[in-house]
C-alpha cells in the first residue's frame, strides 16, 4: 500500500491559508499493488474489495490488472520467478 495524491471526479477545492485563497488539485489516496499468480487473481480482488474502509465507497475503486510481470527477485534470497513471489516459506 503506498499513500499517493489525484484527483478524480471530485476536482479538488480551495482552500485559504494565511488569507490567501488557492486551489488544492491533488487530494489523498491510496495505492494497493499485488503480484499474484493468475490462479488467485479474483480472489485477491475480493480481498480489496473487503479493505476496510474501502468498502463503504466502491464507486471510487477502481481495479487495472496486468498479464505480465516481467520478472521478480527476492534480493535477500536471489529466487526469481514464483518462488520470490511466496511468502510463507
Amino acid at each position: 500500500m503506498t499513500e499517493v495524491k489525484g484527483f478524480g471526479r471530485q476536482k479538488g477545492h480551495t482552500e485559504l491559508y494565511r488569507g490567501a485563497e488557492y486551489v488544492v488539485d491533488f487530494l489523498p489516496k491510496v495505492k494497493v499493488e499485488a503480484a499474484v499468480g493468475d490462479e488467485i487473481v479474483e480472489r485477491a480482488i475480493e480481498a480489496i474489495e473487503g479493505f476496510g474502509p474501502y468498502r463503504q465507497d466502491r464507486r471510487r475503486q477502481k481495479y487495472f490488472v496486468y498479464e505480465t510481470l516481467e520478472q521478480v527477485v527476492r534480493i535477500r534470497t536471489g529466487e526469481t520467478g514464483k518462488d520470490a513471489l511466496l511468502i510463507n516459506r
